[in-house]
């Protein structure tokens, strides 16, 4: 059965209580992400609040760290939630690892190859005792002391996501990760055109099948209980739409529909601070096509029919959320699904 997950885009103070209550309500996972707070700390509260639920980071910022410390990280978050943790990470983009991070870019598609393969020689140096030597393209650890190195871990090594746009990145997730994080800048074309023609092509690289590898959808969503909530809601689903819009990397899937145009109009708008009008260039065509849109009931249906079969978990991104909404919702999917 397909999983709905949910977002944790809430303050670390606020984050346990909030999780507890998505579990209760009946959410197969929830997720933080790298925005205004740090992810890991914000899924401690979560694992210490929760008992059923994956918790998943989605994503963390692979480049603003090193794999070393995301190998901690991910080992005792796995310990804290009894082995629900996925470790999912992304690249963000040149302008944020350079200028706000403060790190290196360069070849984003081979550094996370090379990143994922050097955490996953850190756990199994952890998890067999034996001596870690890795020594990859833009990573090398070679040093690890017993009294640095953990116990094997009692639930195993997490599970590892990379968050994927372009058929690179995307193929890279398949070869190399236990699951991919579909962006929810994307549309069913998109979908069938970009992101699977490369998870196939990745799988093959690996010498994996299909069920080897999990697939997990985030679709821009807006609903409501009322018409004022899902006005609202709808304004926010343009607006994004129109944000990821104005960002080069994610061409690719304006591409698919013939609507590159868009890409240098919305980033102008954005270097202008001009928010409203970027959200103009999102007409009802263009909204439908990526998001899901409607009463609760509606976008249920939707969202079974876009993902169902396709995918393994699949995350509806409603921003700033209404608990009440949230519970309607994932009542409606759960009804269809019988």
């Amino acid at each position: 059965m397909l999983k709905i997950d949910c977002s944790l885009m809430f303050d670390p103070v606020k984050v346990g209580e909030m999780a507890a209550q998505l579990e209760q309500v009946g959410f197969d996972g929830a997720y933080t992400f790298e925005g205004q707070n740090d992810p890991f700390i914000g899924l401690a509260a979560a694992a210490m609040r929760t008992q059923r639920m994956d918790l998943m980071t989605s994503i963390a910022v692979a480049f603003a760290r090193n794999p070393m410390s995301l190998a901690y990280q991910a080992n005792d978050l796995q310990l804290l939630s009894n082995g629900r943790f996925i470790l999912g990470l992304g690249t963000q983009v040149k302008a944020h690892i350079e200028r706000r991070f403060n790190m290196p870019w360069s070849k984003p598609a081979a550094r996370m190859r090379d990143m994922v393969g050097a955490i996953k020689a850190i756990w199994h140096s952890w998890e067999t005792g034996e001596k870690l030597c890795y020594d990859g393209e833009f990573y090398q650890h070679t040093l690890m002391s017993p009294t640095f190195s953990p116990s094997a871990n009692p639930h195993g090594i997490p599970k590892i996501y990379i968050a994927g746009v372009g058929p690179l990145m995307t193929q890279v997730a398949a070869e190399v990760s236990e699951g991919l994080f579909v962006h929810p800048f994307h549309t069913p074309h998109s979908l069938a055109s970009v992101t699977m023609p490369a998870v196939a092509a990745g799988l093959e690289v690996a010498g994996k099948q299909r069920d080897q590898f999990d697939i997990s959808a985030q679709a821009i969503t807006a609903t409501g209980l009322n018409e004022e909530q899902l006005q609202a809601a709808t304004f926010s689903a343009r607006s994004q739409i129109a944000f990821y819009a104005s960002t080069p990397a994610y061409l690719p899937v304006l591409q698919a529909h013939g609507w590159e145009a868009m890409q240098p109009e919305a980033n102008k708008l954005s270097r202008e601070g001009k928010w409203a009008e970027m959200a103009e260039l999102v007409d009802d065509d263009i909204l439908h096509t990526f998001a899901l849109v409607g009463e609760p009931d509606s976008v249920a249906a939707q969202l079974l029919e876009r993902f169902e079969g396709k995918v393994e978990r699949v995350s509806p991104v409603i921003y700033a959320p209404d608990g009440a909404v949230l519970t309607s919702l994932l009542e409606a999917i759960r009804g269809r699904q019988g």
